[in-house]
């Protein structure tokens, strides 16, 4: 039977209404362009933040708002991308979005002021944010209900490619050619993306057109919301949280925000963001599980350079190669899972992928400070292992029973719970570190303490070994000591580290009951039930 994505929405149809192999795939080609090219850039400029600073002379602080405000941008674009889809069109929406990022790529290369740059960077954030859930969208319309699973596993790996390569590429260019470069490199994959989508992308027919009514109340909640709220979760740690007098009034005015945003929607008979889609149950439980993933995959892409880098000591480029056997495993597992999933349970195959994950965290929270290279490729390959059986599945059951018409709108909830997970992990492993790395050490040096053996015999040690290199501990100076306060602060690091990871598999642990509210079975369901 064909579907309507099969009879209408690609040129390359067969006579008898099915898509030609050869056009399923390059309608995911030219889709995941623009995924791999929104995704990347939210990661691909942080390597670039030390150069902006001497060109725009501001410091590391200022700096980062070159990252808030594309994500800015960009999350408030995935929450709206199905109202943007009713009035302009999916595909003249995808189209649109990839002009205005390349325009914005242009323009934040050749910046000359850092508001500039401010500026160019929220337009590249618009641009990107739709790019999302729109390819979520098409992928899942494009391949038949027997393929979906592959469809996600495709989506997936734009996805998780873009963050591994961002930071490598980024280095290599700003290394090479300058910070401009990590924008400029934009442009030619985009061209080729619009070209792709203008071949062969086109709007189905069931696709609602056209607004009666433009819900600006919705619009405005929805911008002031997450605007508030990415601020404060972006920047809370630096500013000690709620010490800081702006933060809490940004935390209460999105608070309020939110509140008042999902109360006006579900009154508004046309919402910018349909909160009622969250009463599918495979949608809300998928997202849920969805969220506590995502907190893992980006709060360990986080932590793991952070611990590699200040701890181990490891150059830059070596610490982003530490996640690669991660990235190259998901890559790997990814297309092996979309296979899987129409002949082993969802519940099977998401649960296998969470274990993994559980066991693989657990093992990262029982590392010391002599851990080697070496020491985390088999357990990174365990997470990679896990994130794509687990990822690849719940995109795929999350919006298995949702209907064609309301797809880019439900991919937009999907896309943007995973993506607000990974802004509070950030924000929440950078506080636990920092706090658990005081309480450790607090612990730590209470056992600093002359009536302690164990630490006389080190002292001596320690004193022993500046005698014999000339640096004699004068009653003053104290070197022998100071040696030991280096020693308690990076053990009290590592341990907080190991605290991180703890947490993340106890949440990861949290939700394994909500398996059991998914459907048994990946097989997919008559799309006339679907409708």
């Amino acid at each position: 039977m064909a579907t309507p994505v099969a009879r209408a929405s690609f040129k390359g149809a067969t006579a008898g209404g099915e898509i030609a192999p050869a056009g399923k795939w390059l309608v995911a080609a030219s889709v995941m362009i623009g995924t791999f090219l929104s995704v990347m850039d939210a990661t691909v400029v942080n390597v670039a933040m030390p150069h902006m600073m001497g060109s725009f002379g501001q410091d590391l602080l200022t700096i980062t708002w070159v990252s808030t405000a594309y994500s800015i941008a960009e999350i408030i674009m995935i929450t709206m991308a199905a109202w943007w889809t009713a009035v302009l069109g999916r595909k003249r929406l995808f189209l649109a979005s990839m002009f205005l990022f390349i325009f914005g790529s242009v323009l934040a290369g050749t910046s000359k002021t850092f508001a500039q740059m401010i500026f160019y960077r929220v337009l590249q954030g618009v641009g990107g944010g739709s790019l999302m859930p729109c390819s979520q969208a098409i992928a899942r319309e494009t391949f038949p209900p027997a393929e979906q699973g592959m469809a996600m596993a495709i989506y997936s790996m734009g996805v998780v490619l873009a963050p591994a390569l961002g930071p490598v590429v980024g280095g290599w260019l700003v290394d090479n050619y300058g910070w401009q470069w990590v924008f400029y490199i934009n442009v030619p994959f985009c061209i080729v993306g619009v070209l792709m989508v203008s071949a062969f992308v086109h709007d189905p027919p069931y696709l609602k057109r056209g607004v009666t009514r433009i819900d600006w109340g919705g619009i405005a909640f929805l911008t002031i919301g997450l605007t508030a709220a990415q601020v404060v979760l972006e920047r809370g740690e630096e500013v000690d949280w709620f010490s800081n007098n702006w933060i809490v009034i940004g935390a209460i005015i999105a608070l309020i925000a939110m509140v008042s945003l999902v109360i006006w929607e579900l009154r508004s008979e046309e919402p910018v963001i349909d909160f009622r889609l969250f009463r599918n149950v495979p949608l809300s439980v998928g997202s849920a599980l969805g969220a506590a993933i995502g907190f893992a995959l980006f709060g360990s892409s986080f932590l793991l350079p952070q611990f590699t880098e200040n701890l181990l000591s490891y150059p830059a480029m070596q610490a982003g190669l530490v996640l690669m056997p991660r990235a190259v495993t998901m890559l790997l597992a990814m297309p092996i899972v979309g296979r899987l999933y129409n002949i082993v349970s969802p519940r099977t195959l998401i649960g296998i992928g969470v274990v993994a994950l559980i066991v693989g965290y657990w093992k990262l929270g029982h590392f010391t400070l002599y851990v080697g290279f070496f020491s985390f490729l088999p357990i990174l390959v365990l997470t990679g292992i896990g994130m794509g059986a687990s990822m690849v599945t719940l995109s795929t059951v999350s919006l298995s029973t949702m209907s064609k018409a309301q797809m880019t709108a439900a991919s937009g909830l999907y896309t943007l719970t995973r993506r607000e997970s990974g802004n509070v992990a950030y924000a929440a492993l950078a506080t636990l570190v920092a706090r658990r790395t005081q309480a450790h050490r607090s612990n730590l040096v209470g056992s600093v303490r002359r009536t302690n053996p164990l630490f006389r015999s080190t002292d001596q040690q320690f004193q022993n070994f500046l005698g014999a290199h000339g640096l004699v501990s004068a009653p003053g100076q104290r070197r022998d000591l100071a040696m030991f306060n280096q020693i308690i602060n990076r053990q009290a690091t590592m341990m907080a580290y190991n605290d991180c990871f703890w947490l993340t598999a106890l949440i990861l642990a949290a939700v394994l009951p909500f398996l059991f509210l998914l459907p048994k079975s990946g097989v997919p369901q008559d799309e006339a039930h679907a409708e």
